[in-house]
């Protein structure tokens, strides 16, 4: 066994070493993923050296020696935790130095000029601030736009006639049969250990409880895996409350989306999950959910941060925690549409590049920024090209989905009208992650597809818009058509914050900036432009 000195001389060296390696973890977190996990790794590595200061000024030999070697395994661990985020971090940009597109650099960057002048009539010229205007009138005249409305519908009306007034003519609709879930009366009240309100917001497609409401004892559950090694009479009768720590949205959503099944099939009476959402202030976080085959539905719904942790702490402390939920809603089928808005192409007009956004919204909030800016650049695109004279070879086709929140119900008609004329969507692209300052695409696609997009990107340097990250599955509607191997793209924007917002009351025109909005409007109509005019195919 290595004495006490030994041990500390090895944690000194993981010291220094876990050190160095931090600060370049961290750089490389910094840049390429989300500010939490920077956050929380800074804050792992402090807590731990705070703790193993004192302990060794403080305690006995025998302490240190045990301490030592705790904390030597802890700085190991977070060490590999970095080496990981960073090597994660690294793939995701997609580099640019082994591509070889001969003629093709030469013929993109003849395309500077057009970028330039998009980018002044956008940003500074006679179409400043008008994304956000027009943006600002529909979400003032129209509010949330649940699916299966009929707000969704009149705004749908709405957006044909203002582009109608902007010349663009070619346009249609297509009928979608679309859920209409509305939600009623919800309230939770915490009777033991003491009476409290819990701020809630059902999730999508949830059942009601019966009329007199439900009272049960929670069970917390952090992961799903915590929750298969609970034997099931120790899950059966109670309120699963699931506690997820918000990591990154993709992989923690599946609470939201799966809980209630998950639950249910364990014997639950109704589940809740910790919003999904890295910051609150008392804000509950809406947003959808399906039931599993051959489960019986249970009412699910999500409640703030600090009431999850407020529950957590109590049941963590050995304590009961009894909540009384209240819950009706009902679910019907209705029509609603999808929406084509199509710039003609002046060689192959049968050759598609899209932009999209989705025009429905959750019923709280006021759907500005979900997804309403990207409902409003993608209007933009097809506008902008018109007012400057600017026809690509192909198509450029703006695409409004419907009923999106509710399952990509409106993404996947299309994908199903349109299977036969998928080979002739050239490129497709989405904004449905914020329209924050833009900073490139996030894209899927083949080598060569990724060669092309990251020598378009380098167009935008001007205005700090040429990432090209690299994902396999960008946006959500998109999602349908990229998984089939149709190359796309999602808007790479500054959207730090966009989660603080996502699917709550805070969705409000509050959250756009007028400036961002140009940029993101003058950035997606030139790339598209670009794509659509190039004289070769994006490659599959």
């Amino acid at each position: 066994m290595k004495t006490a000195e030994e041990c500390m001389r090895l944690s000194i060296k993981w010291v220094d070493l876990s050190k160095r390696l931090y600060f370049c973890g961290v750089l490389s977190i910094a840049i390429y993923c989300s500010n939490v996990v920077s956050s929380v790794l800074f804050l792992l590595f402090c807590v731990f050296g705070f703790t193993y200061t004192k302990v060794y000024y403080l305690f006995t030999d025998t302490y240190r020696e045990q301490t030592c070697k705790m904390y030597t395994k802890l700085l190991v661990l977070i060490v590999l935790v970095l080496l990981y985020e960073s090597k994660c971090a690294t793939k995701k940009t997609f580099d640019s130095k082994n591509c070889d597109l001969g003629p093709l650099v030469e013929e993109i960057a003849s395309y500077k000029s057009v970028v330039e002048s998009i980018i002044d009539y956008t940003v500074s010229g006679a179409f400043k601030g008008k994304t956000y205007d027009e943006l600002a009138k529909f979400v003032d005249k129209f509010g949330a736009r649940p699916s299966g409305t009929e707000v969704l519908e009149k705004s749908i009306d709405y957006m044909i006639e203002l582009s109608k007034q902007e010349g663009l003519n070619d346009i249609v609709t297509e009928d979608v049969e679309v859920p209409r879930w509305k939600r009623g009366e919800e309230k939770i009240t915490m009777l033991e250990p003491r009476e409290k309100d819990i701020a809630l917001l059902g999730l999508g497609r949830s059942v009601s409880t019966p009329a007199e409401g439900i009272t049960a004892e929670v069970i917390v559950i952090s992961n799903f895996t915590q929750l298969e090694n609970t034997p099931d009479e120790q899950v059966k009768g109670k309120i699963v409350l699931y506690v997820p720590i918000f990591t990154t949205y993709g992989e923690t959503v599946v609470y939201r989306s799966q809980g209630a099944t998950k639950a249910s099939a364990k014997g639950a009476v109704a589940s809740l999950v910790r919003s999904i959402t890295p910051f609150s202030i008392h804000t509950p976080h809406t947003g959808s959910q399906t039931y599993g085959d051959g489960v019986v539905p249970i009412p699910t719904a999500a409640i703030s941060l600090e009431d999850a942790d407020l529950i957590t702490r109590i049941h963590n402390r050995g304590e009961k925690v009894v909540l009384h939920i209240l819950m009706n809603s009902s679910l019907e089928t209705k029509v609603s549409r999808n929406t084509l808005i199509d710039l003609k192409g002046s060689k192959n007009p049968e050759k598609l590049v899209i932009v999209s956004g989705h025009i429905d919204s959750w019923d709280v909030g006021q759907g500005a920024m979900d997804d309403g800016g990207g409902l409003f650049i993608s209007w933009a695109a097809p506008v902008i090209m018109k007012r400057l004279n600017l026809t690509p070879k192909r198509t450029v086709r703006a695409i409004f989905w419907t009923a999106e929140e509710l399952g990509l119900v409106g993404a996947y008609a299309y994908e199903k009208a349109h299977r036969n004329e998928s080979h002739n969507i050239n490129f497709i692209m989405e904004s449905d992650e914020g329209t924050f300052a833009p900073l490139g695409l996030a894209a899927a696609g083949t080598e060569k597809t990724l060669c092309i997009v990251a020598e378009v990107l380098k167009l935008f340097q001007s205005i700090n818009a040429s990432t090209l990250v690299e994902e396999d599955s960008p946006g959500s509607d998109i999602a349908i058509f990229t998984g089939n191997g149709i190359p796309g793209a999602s808007l790479h924007n500054d959207n730090s914050k966009y989660f603080w917002f996502h699917h709550t009351e805070g969705d409000t025109m509050n959250v756009e900036s007028p400036e961002e909005l140009d940029l993101g409007a003058a950035f997606w109509t030139a790339v598209a432009y670009i794509i659509a005019d190039i004289s070769v195919d994006i490659p599959r």
